[in-house]
């Protein structure tokens, strides 16, 4: 298999790379080759924009499966931390306008952009199916405020937040890439309190999932 794994920090999926011994030499891209399969790591850089740029410029290579592989926060209670998530739907939360007091998608506004973003190439496997199936939203700003959270969360039902997921999905979709967006939980979206985030938890689940996961390629 030709496989692309994308992530925004090298710090999301070190302890993996390291089980697969694989060495990038801190480049934002390299390939290695594992068992009979070729692995590219992709590391963006935070924030969609700088994904759309990288992904642009590495997905033009046929791969068999994409997996984005990160951390995410989340709005739902019901979400444990360092509870794995795969999201197949994701939307470009805040891109759009302010109209006085509300806000205007893309979508609202009629202008020629995605707003949201469904998974058109989803890739099964067996070990992926007990995993929750969740939507995402992509973000600039990561919320730490109360009242823009509920603002926020009027105009439409959202699980997670992350800052690269939309761009990703939108990428797939456009170079028909088979792919899972695949995220750990590292905090719940409220008032910032970074004494309350568990990220080595979300960190750890992320990346003994993924290790178990490609030792069945």
């Amino acid at each position: 298999m030709q496989i692309l794994l994308v992530s925004a920090t090298f710090l999301e999926i070190s302890p993996f790379l390291n089980n697969l011994k694989i060495n990038t030499n801190n480049r934002v891209f390299s390939s290695h080759v594992y068992k009979q399969h070729t692995v590219d790591v992709l590391i963006t850089g935070v924030g969609a924009s700088l994904s759309s740029f990288y992904l642009g410029k590495h997905m033009q290579k046929k791969y068999d499966l994409a997996v984005n592989a990160g951390i995410c926060g989340s709005f739902s209670r019901s979400l444990a931390l360092g509870e794995l998530v795969v999201i197949n739907h994701d939307c470009f939360a805040d891109l759009g306008a302010e109209d006085d007091t509300r806000f205007l998608s893309v979508e609202e506004l009629q202008l020629p952009a995605p707003y949201f973003i469904s998974n058109q190439h989803v890739f099964e496997h067996p070990f992926l199916q007990p995993i929750k199936r969740v939507r995402g939203a992509t973000v600039n700003t990561s919320h730490g405020q109360i009242a823009s959270i509920e603002a926020f969360l009027q105009k439409n039902t959202f699980d997670t937040e992350s800052m690269e997921g939309a761009a990703f999905l939108f990428a797939c979709n456009q170079y028909q890439i088979p792919n899972v967006q695949l995220r750990s939980i590292s905090n719940y979206v409220e008032k910032r309190n970074k004494n309350a985030w568990d990220i080595p938890l979300a960190i750890k689940t992320l990346n003994n999932y993924l290790t178990l996961w490609f030792d069945l390629f």
